[in-house]
C-alpha cells in the first residue's frame, strides 16, 4: 500500500472509531499541554491557566520563556510538566540561541522543550543544518523531552517525511504539528502520516485549532501521543 493510501485509511479508521470512543476526563486530561503562548498574556492569566491544570490534571503547561519561572512555582507540589517554547513561533534563530533558551528554560525549571525547527533550512535542503539545529537543543535539554515543531502548513508532503526523519536522527523525542500562529494548525492527515512515518521511534504530538473534545479524540485516535490546547478546559468539559 503506498503511504497516501495508508495515511487516508488511517483517517477513515480514525473517524469510524469515533463512534464507539470511550475516554475520561482525567484520561484526555493526560494527553494535554494546556498552553498558554499569546503575547498579552499577563500574570493573572498565567495564574489562572496554572489552577486550571491542578483542577483538570493536565500533562503540563507551555508558556513562554520569559513565563517558566513564575509556571514552576504556582506548579509546584504537583505532576505536572512545564513546557517552554524555543526558537518560537518562526524557527528563525540561530542554532546558538535555541540552544542557550534551552539551557536557560531548563535551569528555571522546564522538563520539556517545544523547539520550532528552522523551515528555511529543510526547504533548502540543508538537512544537516536542521539535524544540528536539533542535535544541539537536544544537548542542551540534557536529557529533558524535546519535542519537534515543524510547522506542517508550510511543508509538502515529502518534506513532512523527510523533517520527521530528521527528528528521528536527531535524537528528540516528539514531532510536533504546528506552532498554532502559522496558516493552520494539525489535520488528521498530517497525524496520521507523522504517526506512520514515526514509527514508534518517537511520538506525535498535534497543536493548532484542536478546540472541542471531539478534535481532540480524532487527534489520538489518528495517532497523536500528545495535544497541545489552549482551549483544553473546553475539551474536557466537551465529556463531563
Amino acid at each position: 500500500m503506498e503511504l497516501k493510501e495508508a495515511v487516508q485509511l488511517k483517517v477513515k479508521e480514525a473517524k469510524k472509531r469515533f463512534e464507539n470512543f470511550k475516554i475520561t476526563p482525567q484520561e484526555l486530561a493526560a494527553y494535554i499541554d494546556h498552553t498558554i503562548l499569546k503575547p498579552t498574556a499577563t500574570r493573572e492569566i498565567i495564574e489562572r491557566v496554572a489552577h486550571e491544570a491542578i483542577e483538570f490534571g493536565f500533562k503540563s503547561v507551555c508558556v513562554n520563556p520569559s513565563r517558566v519561572r513564575e509556571i514552576k512555582e504556582l506548579l509546584k507540589n504537583t505532576n505536572i510538566e512545564v513546557c517552554s517554547v524555543v526558537g518560537f513561533p518562526l524557527g528563525a534563530n540561530t542554532t546558538y540561541i535555541k540552544a542557550k533558551e534551552t539551557e536557560k528554560a531548563i535551569e528555571d525549571g522546564a522538563s520539556e522543550i517545544d523547539m520550532v525547527i528552522n523551515i528555511g533550512w529543510l526547504k533548502e535542503r540543508e538537512y544537516q543544518k536542521v539535524k544540528n539545529d536539533i542535535e544541539e537543543v537536544v544537548k542542551a535539554a540534557s536529557g529533558n523531552i524535546v519535542k519537534v515543531i515543524i510547522e506542517t502548513c508550510y511543508l509538502d508532503f515529502d518534506e513532512k517525511i523527510k523533517a520527521t526523519e530528521l527528528i528521528i536522527d536527531s535524537g528528540a523525542h516528539f514531532v510536533k504539528t504546528s506552532t498554532g500562529f502559522g496558516a493552520h494548525g494539525a489535520t488528521l492527515e498530517d497525524v496520521a502520516l507523522l504517526k506512520i512515518i514515526s514509527d514508534d521511534k518517537i511520538k506525535v504530538k498535534a497543536a493548532g485549532g484542536i478546540r472541542t473534545y471531539k478534535d481532540a479524540a480524532l487527534m489520538i485516535l489518528a495517532g497523536a501521543d500528545r495535544i497541545g490546547a489552549s482551549r483544553s478546559v473546553d475539551i474536557i468539559k466537551g465529556i463531563m
